[in-house]
C-alpha cells in the first residue's frame, strides 16, 4: 500500500533533520490511541503487520532526492544522504490485536521512529475501510467536491494548504484531490504536508514540527524551559527557514509567556491547533501588538478540523488584522460520504541521552484533551502555573 519514503508529511522530515543534529541518541516511544473507541475487524492486527514489513523495501529514490535538494536548500547534503541511506526497520513497531481491540507500539532511536507515525496511521485508515469492505463515493463526487471547496476559498482570497495524510481514505483518494486541488485551486492552494505528492503535483511541501518536538523538550531540559528551548534549537538548525511556531504543547498561554520579543520577531508566525480559534487570534494579536509587532506582518496557520464555514468565520475576524492561512487535512481527504477515523499516534515516552525513559505530556488548550501520565501533567501544570487565573 506505501510504495515511496516519502509518503510521509513533511514536519517528520523537517524534525527528523534536527533530531539528528540536535539528539541523535535520544530514544523515544509511541502509542496507538483509538480515541474514536473502533472495534477492528479479525486479522487486521495480520494485515497490519504485512505492510509495515513491506516498508522496509522503501528507499529514497534519485528523483525524490534531488527534488529535495532543489525543493528544500535548507535540508544540507549530508541529511539527504543520510535519508538516501535510511531503511525503516520492522521490529521498531509492536503490533497486537485481542479480540476487536488494536495495540500499536513503536520504540527505538528517536531520529529512526519520527518517520513511523503518519504512514503508519495513514495504513490503518485505509485498512479500516478495506478490510470492512467499506464503499466511498465516486471519484467524480469526490473531485467535485473538492473542486467546490477550493473554488470557494479562492473566492475568498484566502491561502490554503491540504494536510491530510494521517487520515485519509485511501492514497487513490489523497492524489485525486491533491490533483484536484492544485489543477483548479490557482493561487489560492499554496502546497501538501504530504513530501510525496507535493513532489507529483509540483507543488511546495508544507510543515515545520509537531508537538513531539516540544514534548521531548519538557522531559529534556523541564517544562519552564521546553517552549523556549524547542524554539531556539529550531532556529539553531534552521536559520530562518521554516519559521511558524506550533503554540499549544503546553497551552498557548505558557508558549506566549516563553514567546519574546526575540522570538516572535524571528519567527514569520504560529500554528493554531486546538481550542477556539477566534479566541487565539485575538490573543495573538494582542500579544503581537504588546511587543511592539505589527500583527498583520506576521501569519497564523489555523489547523484545527476546519471545514468551509469555519475558515469562512476565522477569515472574517482576522481579515486585515493579521495574516492568515489554512492547513486543512481530513475534510479534504477523507470527505468521501464515510465517517473519519479519530485515532492519533503520540510520543509518550523519552530518553535523553544519560537519562532514564521519562513520561512525556502534551497539555491541550482544551482541559479535557490533556494526554500523557497523569501525574506528570499534574507536575506540569505546577511548574508552568496553569491553575493560576490568566492576567
Amino acid at each position: 500500500m506505501l510504495t515511496s519514503l516519502i509518503d510521509n508529511d513533511f514536519y517528520k522530515i523537517t524534525m527528523q533533520n534536527a533530531v539528528i543534529k540536535r539528539f541523535p541518541y535520544a530514544q523515544a516511544r509511541y502509542a496507538f490511541i483509538n480515541r474514536g473507541e473502533h472495534a477492528f475487524p479479525e486479522g487486521f492486527g495480520d494485515a497490519l503487520r504485512r505492510e509495515v514489513d513491506a516498508m522496509a523495501s522503501l528507499v529514497l529514490t534519485d528523483a525524490e532526492k534531488r527534488y529535495l535538494e532543489v525543493t528544500c536548500p535548507y535540508l544540507d547534503p549530508t541529511y539527504l544522504d543520510f535519508l538516501a541511506g535510511f531503511r525503516f526497520n520492522p521490529a521498531e513497531v509492536i503490533i497486537e490485536q485481542s479480540g476487536s481491540e488494536l495495540s500499536v507500539a513503536i520504540e527505538g532511536l528517536w531520529y529512526r521512529t519520527i518517520l513511523w507515525e503518519v504512514p503508519l496511521m495513514a495504513l490503518i485508515s485505509e485498512l479500516w475501510y478495506r478490510l470492512r469492505g467499506v464503499e466511498r463515493d465516486d471519484d467524480e463526487t469526490v473531485e467535485a467536491r473538492t473542486r467546490a471547496k477550493i473554488e470557494q476559498y479562492q473566492r475568498l482570497g484566502l491561502k490554503i494548504a491540504e494536510f491530510g495524510t494521517r487520515r485519509r481514505f485511501s492514497f487513490d483518494v489523497h492524489d485525486r484531490v491533491v490533483g484536484a486541488l492544485r489543477h483548479h485551486g490557482g493561487e489560492a492552494f499554496s502546497g501538501s504536508s504530504n513530501v510525496l505528492l507535493a513532489m507529483r503535483h509540483g507543488v511546495k511541501p508544507i510543515g515545520t514540527h509537531a508537538h513531539e518536538w516540544f514534548m521531548f523538550h519538557g522531559a529534556r531540559f523541564g517544562f519552564k524551559m521546553a517552549n523556549s528551548l524547542a524554539l531556539e534549537h529550531w532556529v539553531d538548525v534552521y536559520r530562518g527557514d521554516l519559521g511558524i511556531a506550533l503554540t499549544d504543547t503546553f497551552t498557548s498561554r505558557a508558549f506566549f509567556e516563553s514567546f519574546d520579543k526575540k522570538f516572535a520577531k524571528l519567527f514569520d508566525g504560529v500554528r493554531h491547533d486546538s481550542a477556539d480559534p477566534i479566541d487565539f487570534a485575538a490573543s495573538t494579536i494582542a500579544h503581537y501588538e504588546k511587543l511592539g509587532i505589527d500583527p498583520r506582518s506576521k501569519t497564523i496557520i489555523f489547523s484545527d478540523a476546519l471545514t468551509p464555514e469555519k475558515v469562512e468565520r476565522i477569515q472574517s475576524f482576522c481579515q486585515g488584522r493579521v495574516g492568515m492561512a489554512f492547513g486543512i487535512g481530513t475534510n479534504f481527504t477523507n470527505d468521501v460520504g464515510v465517517e473519519p477515523m479519530n485515532m492519533v499516534i503520540k510520543m509518550v515516552e523519552a530518553r535523553p541521552e544519560g537519562q532514564h525513559w521519562l513520561p512525556v505530556v502534551k497539555l491541550s488548550d482544551v482541559p479535557d484533551k490533556h494526554t500523557g501520565d497523569p501525574e506528570m501533567i499534574a507536575l506540569a501544570k505546577r511548574v508552568l502555573a496553569l491553575s493560576r487565573p490568566s492576567e
